[in-house]
């Protein structure tokens, strides 16, 4: 059953056709991404088929009872409630039951059984929809996707443009709709809270349609593409990467027949003037007959056939292009530090000695605010260093791309840019330009009238002209839309020189990352090795780690739980324990939702196994508690 269907949608503005004959359907699960280049109207019609804009022609149905939520990419939460508030407003129906238990509680007395039972119907329901976990859900949602305790009671209108992302987001993620339509849902997101937000996702039981750059991301959540792109839509059936490969076969196999389809047109016209006059004119015309019914798209009866179509040609892919050349050679050692502290007015980290080898690739990873561009401006020398020293080796040429473009002068025109980089006849600056997709009039427009992602290209071009053969990339494809990431990419994978990026772009950092160095409070680790390596091995230490905490959990003697305990192992024993209590709260949480999926799916069963299992966890987690009690005292 599809929860969405909408059937030859097209939309308009004035004489602008943004798309035509789209027609879609979202069954029941699916995982959906929408992509396309920037302009091509992803965010329109998106708009369109939740009912923020109407299309032009068309139609929409959403069935009976489905709820929709939506993520945009520029959500406004108003008023003066805080962020818990906000997560609250979620379990409005949820807490309305609370409420009614917590009153029906103060009505009871042992002699009345009818109210007793009454009590007890209630109270169970409450337990199944969840109502003992709501408060651990909402924590789990809003420290996933980066919100600190101290977030929990700032006022909604005192959050930042990411946080007021992120904070609608949780509210959406923790509101459960049947479908959920999320324009770039990972935008302001570090690379922890994506992680947390694709297993979030892979687990959710209702449809996703989702707008997205996050090539990474798209691979590990969704099965379907779509892709708008020269006004129409086409499906491709698996995540992002089968979708780079069907791509490349239906253009190459479009290509084939449209020149197969050609070379026969020119062959039957041919054929028709050399013997449209001669003793084979019958044939000749009866060819001529047939070629002009294949121009018009119909077959001998005048009816339109798919057979008969005239094809064209596949559009290629438009995206702009960069030349990124180094003229000169650095020596074999690139970038070396020495007792490097990093920071403004106090130290955020240290970092280990290190040596940048020439051909090198290098990424800097870590959460948000950890001072990873605050690094990458000491290694540069715009920040002086708060202890240590940076040396660059012989012959380096430094290329710099900055996240926020603050090289650029919003005062300059795109032409004067270009210009301060390199003296140039004008007309060659402006075919310069016209290769980063900037023509006409564009050329004069003020920096500060472009978008971001008009910005990230003027940027490049820029890095282009600066002939470094040493680059520092901070955020290179923010902004950029998926063709222009894919060119990227392939021009940083044949760059001679050596790179060093800050990037939360984790298929750009799989794909070029010779070595990884992770920016967190206190310290800067250094990973020799592939992004794919560094993820087996972190998993491999969670898993030891995990099995620490299995050790924990065995029972233990009974002389371990007497008040004979010597001060030392009372203590020891204490911090175990808890340990095990947020192991084993986690746990009962998430069987809770594994409860809630089973029964909304109907699989009695499965609800059965799983409130066996939830009894057995929560006696462990009170036994747990009452020991903690016992030897906390």
């Amino acid at each position: 059953m599809s929860l969405l269907t909408a059937n030859n949608l097209s939309k308009s503005f004035g004489a602008d056709e943004i798309f035509d004959d789209v027609s879609v359907s979202i069954p029941q699960g699916a995982k959906i991404a929408l992509v396309g280049p920037n302009g091509a109207g992803k965010t329109t019609l998106i708009n369109v088929l939740v009912g923020l804009e109407s299309p032009s022609e068309g139609t929409i149905q959403i069935a009976r009872g489905t709820r929709v939520g939506y993520l945009p990419q520029r959500p406004e939460l108003k008023g003066e409630q805080t962020v818990h508030d906000e997560m609250l407003s979620a379990f409005e129906e949820l807490r309305q039951k609370e409420a009614e238990l917590t009153a029906l509680a103060g009505q009871l007395v042992d002699s009345d059984e009818e109210l007793l039972e009454r009590y007890g119907r209630q109270q169970r329901a409450f337990e199944e929809a969840g109502g003992y976990t709501y408060e651990t859900r909402i924590d789990q949602v809003l420290q996933g996707l980066g919100f600190s305790k101290e977030n929990y009671k700032q006022p909604l209108n005192q959050l930042s443009g990411g946080q007021m992302t992120r904070a609608l987001l949780a509210r959406l993620l923790l509101e459960k709709p049947d479908l959920l339509v999320l324009d770039e849902p990972t935008n302001h997101l570090d690379i922890s809270a994506i992680e947390w937000l694709e297993g979030f996702l892979n687990a959710f039981q209702g449809a996703i349609l989702m707008v997205s750059h996050d090539r990474y991301f798209m691979d590990k959540v969704v099965n379907v593409i779509w892709e708008l792109d020269w006004g129409g839509l086409e499906e491709y059936r698996g995540n992002y990467s089968h979708y780079l490969q069907q791509r490349e076969e239906r253009y190459e196999r479009r290509l084939k027949e449209y020149e197969a389809q050609q070379a026969f047109i020119a062959k039957e016209q041919d054929y028709i003037q050399r013997n449209i006059a001669g003793q084979n004119t019958s044939q000749a015309k009866g060819r001529l007959r047939r070629l002009e019914r294949l121009m018009r798209g119909t077959d001998r009866r005048g009816r339109e056939s798919e057979n008969t179509w005239l094809k064209k040609r596949p559009p290629k892919r438009r995206t702009f292009k960069i030349n990124l050349q180094a003229n000169t050679r650095t020596g074999d050692k690139v970038l070396m530090t020495e007792n490097l502290a990093v920071g403004y007015d106090q130290v955020l980290f240290t970092v280990p000695d290190f040596t940048l080898y020439r051909g090198e690739v290098a990424a800097i990873i870590g959460p948000n605010g950890a001072g990873k561009t605050t690094f990458l401006k000491t290694i540069l020398g715009k920040l002086p260093p708060l202890g240590g020293e940076v040396m660059w080796g012989a012959q380096v040429k430094i290329g710099y791309f900055a996240q926020a473009h603050e090289d650029l002068r919003p005062e300059h025109t795109l032409l004067d840019e270009i210009l301060s980089m390199k003296a140039m006849p004008i007309s060659e600056a402006r075919n310069y330009l016209a290769a980063y997709l900037f023509s006409g009039d564009d050329v004069f427009r003020k920096v500060s009238t472009l978008s971001g992602g008009e910005r990230g290209r003027l940027a490049l071009a820029k890095l282009a002209l600066s002939e470094a053969n040493v680059l520092l990339l901070d955020e290179p494809t923010n902004h950029l839309d998926i063709p222009s990431q894919e060119m990227l990419q392939d021009v940083l994978a044949n760059f001679a020189g050596t790179i060093l990026m800050v990037s939360h772009d984790r298929y750009l950092i799989d794909a070029l990352a010779s070595q990884l160095w992770y920016a967190e409070a206190g310290a800067v680790t250094i990973f020799e090795g592939t992004y794919a390596e560094y993820i087996t091995r972190r998993a491999q230490e969670q898993a030891e780690k995990k099995a620490e905490v299995s050790k924990i959990r065995q029972p233990k003697s009974e002389n371990h739980r007497v008040r004979g305990l010597t001060p030392y192992q009372r203590e020891k024993r204490v911090q175990e324990l808890e340990i095990l209590i947020h192991v084993l709260q986690d746990e009962v949480a998430v069987l809770f939702q594994a409860i809630e999926s089973a029964s909304t799916a109907g699989n009695v069963g499965e609800v059965s196994r799983l409130s066996l299992e939830y009894n057995d966890k929560e006696a462990r987690l009170n036994a747990v508690l009452e020991e903690w009690a016992e030897l906390a005292e």
